[in-house]
């Protein structure tokens, strides 16, 4: 098949893809391939076009036999790399294998600032999912040093200092991002949730961030006070019995966010929807009066009615979260909750 035919076939899938037609991308990667089983511009359209349509491992298997053809080409690196960082969700495991690609990739990127900055931004959002703010940060000073205003990076940069509640830095971050983009919707959401912090209102950022991705950031469910405190009751009332005695020596309370001193324990994120503060069941000695503690279940009201899109999803919400701090006071760790599907 004549180069130009192939340039052309590959002008015809990427108008597919932007019209959102995977399929019919694909198809045309195989056309190609059918003649070309080797050729790098049909495998990575391919690679794309199983993207596009939610095919995860496909995708990864393409990009693996193009690092097998081109080796020493850092854009097969970055590419599957991207792939399994942006698209694993909550998979740890995808995630880790991506940050190890990316280590693997080191060399191959050497020298080049434009993939070195693909590449650091591309590590600090792995750990950023990973919960490895810090390190996050190392990665993006490097990126930022590279394109300092590029918005991706200074929204993971204002993440991270969220999350380690170094309010001040993450609020400058999302001021000058809100400055240089001013349509960018994380930014002002993230300054709205400083500004509840400091106690100012929050509502014209998050009016703005709905207004701008709507689909994104729809209007927080409320309950009041008496409502949402019948919703904890309600839960309690449906946990399993065997759990129920336990909870006689437990608190169970509501506050609208984590305070300063709760993140100053360390290990909770400013977002989080519930803690459980004690020593679990089994851990308990006989002898060591100070594990029968009465313990403490809290869940954060305004970080529940933004995470529930519905109604009905903050009453299921809450059901789950209670459900979860339960476990942790019965002695299941993170692991074994999400087993359970109580993460």
């Amino acid at each position: 098949m004549p180069n130009a035919r192939f340039a052309q076939l590959i002008e015809r899938a990427e108008d597919a893809l932007e019209a959102g037609n995977a399929d019919d991308a694909l198809k045309i990667a195989q056309e190609m391939l059918r003649d070309e089983p080797d050729d790098v511009d049909a495998l990575d359209l391919k690679a794309v076009a199983h993207r596009t349509a939610g095919d995860l491992q496909e995708a990864v298997d393409t990009y693996e036999r193009l690092r097998q053809l081109e080796p020493k080409n850092p854009a097969w690196v970055l590419a599957e790399a991207d792939l399994l960082v942006r698209e694993a969700e909550d998979d740890r495991e995808l995630i880790e294998q991506g940050l190890e690609l990316l280590e693997e990739g080191e060399a191959l990127i050497r020298g080049d600032e434009e993939l070195l900055f693909e590449s650091e931004l591309l590590r600090a959002t792995a750990l950023n999912q990973l919960g490895d703010f810090t390190d996050a940060l190392k990665s993006l000073a490097v990126a930022l040093d590279v394109d300092p205003h590029h918005p991706e990076a200074q929204l993971e940069q204002g993440q991270a200092f969220f999350e380690l509640a170094r309010f001040d830095e993450a609020r400058r971050a999302y001021q000058t991002l809100a400055k240089e983009y001013p349509d960018e919707p994380w930014a002002h959401h993230y300054l709205g949730l400083l500004a509840e912090r400091r106690g100012e209102d929050p509502k014209p950022f998050f009016e703005k961030a709905t207004a701008l991705a709507p689909d994104d950031f729809p209007p927080a469910v409320h309950l009041d006070g008496e409502a949402f405190d019948r919703a904890v009751q309600e839960a309690i009332a449906a946990l399993p019995d065997h759990a129920k005695p336990h909870l006689d020596n437990c608190v169970i309370d509501v506050q609208p966010i984590p305070s300063d001193d709760d993140l100053k324990e360390g290990g909770i994120s400013p977002l989080i929807l519930g803690v459980f503060r004690g020593q679990a069941i089994d851990e308990r000695s006989p002898v060591q009066a100070s594990d029968h503690e009465t313990a403490r279940i809290t869940l954060y009201q305004n970080n529940l009615e933004r995470f529930a899109r519905s109604r009905d999803e903050l009453l299921e919400e809450i059901r789950i979260t209670v459900l979860h701090e339960v476990g942790h006071l019965l002695g299941l760790d993170e692991d074994e909750l999400y087993e359970r599907g109580l993460d």
